[in-house]
């Protein structure tokens, strides 16, 4: 008996990149053009390209540049979160002043990496971060961590700032978890592919410190979130 025939495009993540110099550029691409669980959906080397890049359909995966000729690639990081909604997106820049690191990640940059790192590593990150990882060069965790304790040390409240727990998206993903919806149901009426809902899952999961749907929907309710 022949087993169904299934999209490879479906399974794959979907990488864009926005990047000024063009020989990394054509190395990354040809390192995700490479590996077989990845598509390269777009290639920018301005921020002007890489706001108009974001016009299109969404990636799984947006790697940023934060030197751009024209402009900060922090602008890209943040109307990438507006408008791609459910994208990791991961810095690979040459800055490793304090100030660059921090307003990426305020951004919504979930990894950041040094230009030192090789397009295979990058790939491999570029794996981990879609994944629900936060892939960071050793150097710049150094000075995330310090930066912490430092600010727990002048404010003497470890707690994090006033952002909700859940996204939208994360809400009405869990919002069709409860009323029985699977993932391909959710990826159909989201509109979205289903490795993007599995993303939105394990996000969920991991935020709510829970392994189950029924104790994710449990502690939803308990905090809040969710309507009775």
């Amino acid at each position: 008996m022949k087993s169904a025939p299934t999209d490879p495009e479906a399974r794959s993540i979907h990488v864009a990149i926005v990047e000024d110099d063009a020989g990394l550029a054509d190395a990354l691409s040809q390192a995700v053009h490479g590996a077989p669980d990845m598509q390269l959906t777009g290639v920018a080397s301005t921020r002007a390209e890489g706001l108009a890049m974001l016009e299109g359909p969404p990636s799984d995966v947006l790697l940023v540049d934060l030197g751009l000729p024209d402009g900060s690639g922090i602008d890209v990081i943040h109307a990438a979160i507006r408008r791609w909604t459910a994208c990791n997106i991961m810095v690979s820049t040459s800055f490793t002043d304090e100030t660059h690191v921090m307003r990426s990640i305020e951004a919504g940059a979930a990894g950041y990496l040094l230009k030192d790192s090789s397009p295979a590593r990058i790939v491999d990150e570029i794996r981990s971060v879609a994944n629900g990882g936060s892939p960071i060069s050793p150097i710049i965790a150094r000075q995330i961590l310090a930066r912490l304790r430092q600010a727990g040390a002048e404010s003497g409240n470890p707690e994090a700032a006033s952002a909700p727990l859940l996204s939208a998206r994360e809400k009405e993903v869990l919002s069709l978890i409860t009323k029985g919806f699977k993932a391909q149901e959710i990826a159909t009426l989201m509109h979205l592919s289903p490795f993007t809902v599995k993303t939105f899952v394990r996000r969920i999961y991991s935020k709510l410190k829970v392994t189950s749907k029924a104790e994710a929907i449990y502690e939803a309710r308990t905090l809040g979130l969710l309507a009775d």
